[in-house]
């Protein structure tokens, strides 16, 4: 799914180097590499402030703490996504209300928005799911209005960009109140363990969510508040700092892959490719379609019997998954999610995927329907 080795290998010189300088420092807790990573990601985002931190879920959490968003409190979340968007927002005491999505883009469906909004309503999380954004104008507008706070799930999105009707551009992440990202390796910018960050334009609040992730501190040894620990090892901010500079190839390498499926499977009788938002770019971080009369798991298993592996991302919507059915949520209550679920197929998508390697994944496909 992700050949991680090549894309290695084509930067084995740059990123050893900046490992060896670490090691030859020997700072690798809040080593000078993590604040340059900073830095850099907030030149590459256009963010004003960027705090790293030890994963993708840790800045989920550490965004609701730093949004004082309280025990009780309501924040709304796609019922078509990674687990981790819900699993914060338990964890700190407060309730997902769940809300379908598109099943174009496979985004929150925005003209639910309004009916999903209590006088609890604290949060709402768009997920850019798969590498493109969700309405932004939409929710911000609506969020606006209400009074709630937006915290961008955009670890499958990184390097995306959304243009507002008034023709402003923004990255996404950079948009709601908080972003949040992941560093995970298989991401589009990925390191060589765990790693995550969020991104905010309030000085405020970044300073709030970076004494969150150090314990609560501003000094050393002096806790102002309950924070918690989750940082960047200096290792892996070295690795992203060498792959930052390598990002804008990786998202066009993408893409270039995605529009030769995109080529050799439209209009398919039982192969529906996806859909790009028409204000949004896709960073596909996964090249995800959706199937129509055909046995899924029939196809999988055909495919990884020829060498073509596939990934099912996901096989179960939030709202049927053991953790959360004590939110009473039936099936049938979130129609969309439940569909995708059952067709949603991921293709192989990476950075230096081969045109030989591609080809042979697409006439393999052919060859089953065929």
């Amino acid at each position: 799914m992700v050949d991680l080795r090549s894309q290695y290998d084509l930067i084995k010189s740059e990123v050893d180097q900046a490992i060896q300088e670490v090691i030859d420092t020997t700072a690798f807790i809040n080593g000078p590499q993590v604040k340059e990573f900073s830095n850099a990601l907030a030149a590459y985002t256009g963010a004003k402030y960027v705090i790293n931190c030890g994963n993708g879920t840790d800045a989920l959490q550490i965004a609701m703490m730093g949004l004082d968003i309280q025990p009780g409190q309501e924040v709304i979340v796609p019922a078509f996504t990674y687990v981790a968007t819900a699993e914060v927002i338990a964890l700190l005491g407060l309730k997902p209300v769940f809300i379908d999505v598109l099943p174009t883009t496979f985004e929150l469906d925005n003209t639910q928005l309004e009916s999903k909004i209590s006088s609890r309503t604290a949060g709402i999380v768009p997920v850019h799911l798969y590498g493109q954004c969700s309405n932004m104008e939409a929710i911000l507008e609506i969020a606006r209005r209400y009074h709630i706070k937006v915290i961008e799930d955009t670890a499958q999105a990184i390097g995306a960009k959304y243009t507002f009707s008034d023709g402003t551009v923004r990255q996404a992440g950079t948009m709601g109140d908080v972003g949040t990202t992941s560093f995970f390796p298989s991401k589009n910018l990925g390191c060589y363990g765990d790693g995550g960050a969020m991104f905010t334009n309030d000085e405020k609040l970044a300073e709030k969510l970076h004494m969150i992730a150090n314990h609560g501190q501003k000094k050393k040894y002096h806790h102002h508040i309950v924070g918690v620990n989750s940082r960047l090892d200096t290792l892996q901010a070295a690795i992203l700092n060498v792959k930052l500079q390598h990002l804008d190839r990786y998202s066009a390498s993408r893409n270039e892959v995605a529009d030769k499926y995109d080529e050799a499977f439209a209009g398919h009788a039982h192969i529906k490719i996806p859909v790009r938002a028409a204000n949004s770019t896709h960073a596909f971080h996964q090249y995800t379609v959706q199937l129509e009369g055909v046995d899924r798991d029939e196809l999988k298993s055909y495919l990884a019997g020829k060498g073509v592996p596939t990934m099912v991302y996901y096989p179960l919507p939030l709202h049927q998954q053991e953790a959360y059915k004590n939110l009473g949520f039936v099936k049938g209550d979130f129609p969309v999610a439940e569909s995708l679920c059952e067709k949603v197929l991921s293709l192989p998508i990476h950075t230096e995927m081969s045109a030989d390697d591609q080809e042979y994944i697409i006439s393999t496909i052919h060859s089953f329907f065929n």
